[in-house]
């Protein structure tokens, strides 16, 4: 049995309301931007390369205190993989996309709608998990504090 892990991001952007980005991948499910953990990379360092390279998005916002870890089986090759994936939240403060050459869409949602897209459950359970981490935050926040400094 092979051994995958790997890192992500539910990336949000804060405009008159929290929208998130899904990527639709070629094999034609809708996820999150995610790669695999390359030596010597940290999850956070993945996850910003990997949101840079599948989504063009350079400069993004982790939110600190928002990790969330899931566990999947797949075949790869006739073999049977565990895959765990590390997902962090993180803001964006462009819509502006450029997809590599893995996704053939992509799209930015609110929360009930995005909730829709996802395919797999975990990636819902991630969004709502993330969602909710938001709007608690976003509670004790004082609203000159969401716009960008």
């Amino acid at each position: 049995m092979l051994r995958e892990v790997s890192a992500g991001a539910t990336i949000f952007y804060l405009g008159s309301q929290i929208e998130y980005l899904l990527l639709h991948y070629a094999a034609g499910h809708w996820d999150f931007p995610k790669g695999a953990i390359e030596p010597g990379e940290s999850e956070l360092d993945t996850v910003r390369r990997e949101v840079w390279e599948e989504t063009g998005i350079r400069e993004i916002e982790i939110i600190p205190g928002f990790r969330k870890v899931i566990h999947y089986w797949y075949r790869k090759s006739g073999q049977l993989v565990q895959k765990t994936v590390i997902f962090y939240l993180a803001r964006s403060f462009t819509k502006n996309v450029t997809l590599s050459y893995e996704h053939i869409g992509y799209v930015w949602l609110p929360y009930e709608e995005s909730l829709k897209r996802l395919t797999f459950k975990t990636a819902r359970e991630v969004l709502q998990e993330a969602h909710e981490y938001l709007l608690r935050i976003f509670r004790n926040l004082p609203q000159d504090k969401m716009t960008r400094s």
